[in-house]
């Protein structure tokens, strides 16, 4: 009897990568591989590619070169780069990895089979060109039985000037309500009791499908999907990223709040708290615009969590203009922030511009956004001191068995003492006893476990 094909997939980069992970897993499971930890195990090698940062596609090419020396000894061995290091590289991948047998970028995921049984007939294949994204046909393999990824649009049509995204993911493609929820219903039937709707830029939903209302706005919306798939029976939570603040609304706002299944948390990258450097990116809008979306959202929703991401040094930033980013992440208080320091990416405007910052200053800065962000972080924690929260049960806390693991609504990871086995994909309110800027601890009331 043959032994089954076995495949490993390492995912870097952001929720739209892991999302396609696991519909690229799903389809190979579909082919009959099986999935294994191990890659020095596995038949099939794929790595599914961030290129947002440096470091990360230098990761890549270390993992590569290591699965190439493999291959050597192991000539069977399929080895697939996918996501947007491949979008980016093409062919050129080729000529730095020979040994690479499959090249696809993020818009070809639902076409791996097709792409494979092309590999298998003898061929080096590299996909990359623009193609119409194939609906969500395949059954992805998901890493988590509690919470599931939705994609509801593909692509970006924003052009920051850092950004490589537009190039890598392509234009905005958005899908119907129907077959979203149609994908949620599935879920529903299989147990999940989360879903996150996922888009680039999500606020843009619907805008690239057809009609429009009689009052002259697409006929599509983020908000109104809200509406149309908050009733999908055994979903009890809604979340949604990443959103734009220049398309932000308090339409939306008002169906968050409206709406009891979608979570209090909202997720708004600003990028810098400077007007010039705002501009400079090619951001569209202002840091006033940004408060005033912040304070409507607490206006609505004052226990509501709020996180987002920065980028500090970017090429031309004055330490003036730095300090404006400290102050707006101050004056705000975020529960969460994704920092960055600037990394120039191949293809875009600012990658070519001739006042790039030094390392030093990146460090230096990175280092006081960060210190200044754990302090607020801390802070906006302590609200939840001694208070009463909703949490859906995910996993056992990998450092503590005695432990289970899983979210509030506003997104807060919280642990407390518990059997995974009889609570996993339970909602149970728990006590908080002890605040973290990151995360909380506290303690099961029994009466109020829900299923």
């Amino acid at each position: 009897m043959t032994k089954p094909r076995q495949y490993h997939i390492t995912t870097f980069g952001c929720q739209m990568n892991k999302a396609d992970s696991e519909r690229m897993a799903g389809i190979l499971e579909d082919m009959g591989y099986l999935f294994t930890e191990d890659p020095y195990n596995a038949d099939l090698v794929l790595y599914n590619t961030c290129t947002i940062r440096d470091n990360a596609e230098q990761k890549v090419y270390s993992y590569l070169g290591r699965q190439a020396k493999r291959k050597q000894t192991k000539p069977d061995l399929t080895l697939i780069v996918a996501g947007c290091v491949a979008q980016q590289e093409g062919e050129s991948l080729l000529r730095r990895v020979p040994e690479l047998d499959l090249i696809m970028g993020p818009q070809h995921a639902n076409r791996l089979q097709e792409l494979l049984e092309q590999v298998d007939a003898g061929n080096q294949i590299v996909a990359t060109e623009p193609i119409h994204i194939v609906e969500d046909i395949t059954k992805p393999r998901r890493d988590s039985t509690v919470t599931a990824w939705v994609n509801v649009i593909y692509g970006c049509n924003e052009h920051c000037t850092y950004c490589v995204v537009p190039g890598v993911r392509g234009t905005e493609q958005s899908r119907y309500p129907e077959a979203i929820r149609a994908e949620m219903e599935d879920l529903a039937r299989q147990g999940f009791k989360e879903v996150t709707l996922l888009g680039q830029n999500i606020d843009a939903y619907g805008r690239d499908l057809p009609g429009t209302t009689p009052e002259g706005r697409n006929l599509y919306t983020l908000t109104d999907l809200l509406y149309y798939v908050h009733d999908v029976e055994g979903i009890e939570r809604i979340r949604f990223a990443t959103s734009h603040p220049r398309y932000f609304t308090e339409r939306l706002i008002k169906a968050c709040k409206d709406l009891p299944k979608v979570c209090e948390h909202f997720h708004i990258p600003f990028q810098s708290g400077d007007n010039e450097v705002l501009k400079a990116m090619r951001r569209g809008y202002t840091h006033e615009k940004y408060r005033r979306i912040i304070n409507m959202i607490r206006e609505y929703m004052p226990d509501a969590s709020i996180s987002a991401d920065a980028i500090v040094a970017f090429p031309g930033e004055t330490e003036e203009q730095f300090e404006n980013t400290l102050k707006l992440v101050d004056e705000i208080g975020f529960d969460q922030l994704n920092t960055a320091a600037y990394s120039p990416r191949p293809g875009t405007p600012a990658a070519t511009w001739d006042n790039q910052l030094s390392e030093e200053v990146k460090g230096d800065r990175l280092q006081r956004l960060n210190h200044l962000v754990s302090q607020k972080a801390a802070e906006r924690s302590q609200r939840y001191a001694g208070r009463i929260e909703e949490v859906l049960v995910e996993d056992q806390n990998p450092k503590n068995p005695s432990q289970v693991m899983g979210r509030t609504r506003g997104n807060r990871l919280t642990f407390f003492t518990g059997d995974i086995n009889e609570l996993k994909g339970k909602t149970v309110a728990v006590k908080i006893t002890e605040v973290r800027p990151f995360s909380l601890t506290g303690e099961p009331i029994e009466a109020l476990v829900t299923v």
